[in-house]
């Protein structure tokens, strides 16, 4: 079977003794987040630990859920949730150490929220501010149509309390792993997509990755052009029905 897809896998390839040559300029890096001062951002609350559960528990626990009750989450669970599937663990004068890995530690991956039913906060689209653990509001409203048309028609994403959409910004791995960023940055959305899975887990909530989308439609959703930015994954999560 042949296809783009072989293409792609034949075409970044790492060869032994055909590696890409050259020293990486670190004066050329692109930033590693978005800087939108003109944008209205909401604090959210200090992430708080959820109640003590082992690693083994949680896994055992987690399963992909498509159908979610019409409770909504809270402030807090959300706080936590952006937090553990992205967040800053840690910082220094120097380096940010987040939750998540990301390979050389670049960080293209940025989070957008669809909300529909969480306490607190207005529906409409929202962006995840890692540094100072913010949501910057993009647009308002009733979005449960549209989040679910752009998830394949899936009703999942309708009837979730909030959906998480994850982008890459290709430059900023791409400046330094060239075209082999193209796998790097789907490898990058999936270690943060099952640190969200185990966090609702964590809380006694459920979600459903969805990897199934139109690309055009979710682009338009989260107001990305879908070529020097572009969503790969969404996530829904919601309370148990």
């Amino acid at each position: 079977m042949n296809g783009i897809g072989r293409q792609f896998q034949q075409e970044t390839k790492y060869v032994r003794g055909a590696l890409p040559g050259g020293k990486v300029n670190w004066r050329h890096q692109p930033s590693r987040r978005r800087q939108r001062p003109e944008r209205r951002f909401i604090e959210l609350p200090r992430p708080q630990t959820p109640p003590k559960a082992t690693l083994a528990e949680v896994l055992g626990r987690r399963r992909s859920m498509r159908e979610f009750s019409e409770a909504p989450l809270t402030l807090a669970e959300l706080s936590f949730l952006l937090w553990a599937s992205g967040g800053i663990a840690d910082e220094d004068d120097h380096y940010e150490f987040r939750t998540a890995p990301s390979a050389g530690a670049l960080y293209p991956v940025e989070t957008y929220l669809a909300v529909h039913r969480v306490n607190g906060l207005a529906a409409g689209i929202y962006h995840y501010g890692v540094k100072g653990h913010v949501l910057e509001a993009l647009r308002a409203g009733d979005v449960r149509a549209a989040t679910a048309a752009a998830a394949l028609d899936q009703q999942t994403a309708a009837q979730a309390a909030a959906v998480w959409l994850w982008t890459a910004v290709f430059a900023r791995c791409a400046w330094k792993y060239g075209q082999r960023a193209y796998r790097y940055v789907y490898l990058d959305a999936g270690h943060i997509a099952q640190n969200l899975a185990l966090a609702a887990t964590s809380l006694g909530l459920g979600s459903c990755q969805i990897g199934a989308l139109y690309d055009d439609e979710a682009n338009t959703l989260v107001a990305v052009d879908g070529t020097e930015e572009s969503v790969l994954y969404m996530s829904a999560v919601g309370r148990p029905r």
